[in-house]
């Protein structure tokens, strides 16, 4: 019985976690864009991943692509997430 509550807790934990560091990335992301005129520190940004690209296979056609925009104040969000997780 302990057992079975200790896995639901857990994977309900991970969705937690995922679900703050979403935000935490999407709300310091909006920070840092709407704050980088004044504030310039927030606004410096690194995009990471790969441009898209395209495999033809003449019956069908799929194009791939994954690109984040990490800014300083999206990385802020994500140290808060963490920290709000880790007070849960």
């Amino acid at each position: 019985m302990l057992r079975r509550n200790f896995m639901r807790n857990r994977g309900r934990n991970t969705w937690v976690l995922l679900l703050l560091l979403f935000v935490g990335v999407v709300i310091g992301g909006l920070i840092g864009e709407f704050f980088k005129g004044s504030i310039g520190i927030l606004g410096y940004s690194k995009l990471i991943g790969f441009q898209p690209f395209t495999i033809d296979l003449e019956v069908i056609k799929l194009t791939l692509g994954l690109m984040f925009n990490f800014n300083v104040a999206s990385i802020i969000g994500i140290i808060l997430a963490i920290f709000i997780f880790s007070r849960l």
